[in-house]
């Protein structure tokens, strides 16, 4: 089975999504599946207002179209609602051909953030760009709850995961030499992401900021006391997380964060709010592995004393091949649906 899989998000970019996406083409083939990507690599691009670092593909319906023609697959999946996911989309929509889609972004939430655009307006524009397809793809079940209520249909779970082997504890591994504990944030740097929440916190030891984005030199002139890396990857990465004590997450608007998944792989306690992501992965099978709470300070501070052991073993409840396998069935499941229709 080929499965075209169509995403605005790819190198150079360093995201959740382009990380899902790199871990689904790797591990899919396990369960007879084989992978081919369209990108905004191929297509002319232009810088996305008030975020330069994503280009966004200049694609045209019939151009992506003529693509999915020649790519000659089984299914499309349309990964991000993006120009070059709206001509994919666009595309099927006239070819009649099916496509499932995924939610991995509370876009309205971050562009409220940006812009005086009601909520309720991005939400209703992001239901008629997914119900549109035969199934939409998303990582957790109160982000499933959260949008049937919004009105999403066709919802399925494809959960997220983690290379527990690259991100491990690394005893004697200290590559910031800062005051302890250090309390450590991994991910994109935008005001969505809700970072000055944790700058802001009265902590003792370091804070560490790795990644990089819109708002770093803004949040570095605001908080001088605290580490700001830049993006990190592979290794420098994994000896980053290694180096702290605790991981803070304080977005109240992402669907998952991976990172979170590296951080607990890493023996790093997590420090979050009870919401999305957080709040899915640290409950249940997961409790115990990090505090949460609306007050981050007490929730960082509760961090501290959780065993590194109880976080590790959280992290390898999640690995890839389990996400690739229902992203598979998933795709399985709706071309038997689609078959069944056609043949009534």
């Amino acid at each position: 089975m080929r499965v075209l899989v169509v995403t605005d998000a790819w190198r150079p970019q360093v995201n959740g999504v382009v990380r899902t996406i790199e871990q689904l083409v790797t591990h899919a083939p396990t369960y007879g599946a084989e992978i081919v990507l369209l990108t905004p690599q191929a297509f002319r691009t232009a810088p996305l207002p008030t975020y330069p670092e994503i280009r966004l593909a200049l694609a045209r319906a019939a151009v992506v179209g003529g693509m999915i023609d020649a790519a000659k697959v089984d299914h499309i999946h349309i990964s991000t609602e993006g120009p070059l996911g709206l001509a994919a989309r666009r595309a099927c929509l006239r070819r009649g051909l099916a496509f499932t889609t995924s939610y991995h972004t509370r876009f309205p939430e971050y562009v409220r953030r940006r812009m005086p655009i009601p909520e309720r307006w991005t939400y209703a524009w992001l239901r008629r760009f997914h119900n549109a397809g035969d199934g939409m793809m998303v990582a957790t079940d109160s982000l499933a709850r959260d949008l049937a209520g919004r009105g999403f249909e066709r919802l399925m779970r494809c959960t997220r995961g983690v290379d527990a082997d690259r991100f491990r504890p690394r005893p004697g591994v200290d590559v910031f030499g800062l005051p302890r504990p250090v309390f450590l944030y991994v991910g994109r740097i935008a005001t969505e992401k809700n970072i000055e929440g944790f700058l802001s916190l009265d902590l003792p030891g370091s804070k560490v900021v790795v990644g990089d984005g819109p708002s770093r030199a803004a949040l570095a002139a605001a908080f001088p006391a605290a580490r700001f890396t830049g993006s990190l990857d592979g290794e420098a990465l994994a000896e980053a997380y290694s180096s702290a004590e605790v991981f803070v997450f304080p977005s109240r608007t992402d669907t998952f964060g991976i990172v979170i998944l590296e951080a607990l792989a890493s023996g790093l306690p997590v420090a979050a709010f009870p919401v999305t992501g957080p709040i899915d992965v640290l409950s249940g099978s997961g409790a115990g592995a990090g505090a949460l709470n609306e007050d981050l300070r007490a929730a960082a501070l509760a961090a501290l004393e959780i065993p590194k052991e109880k976080a590790r073993a959280v992290a390898l409840q999640h690995g890839w091949s389990e996400a690739a396998r229902m992203f598979v069935e998933n795709v399985r499941t709706v071309m038997a649906r689609r078959a069944k229709r056609l043949t009534a």
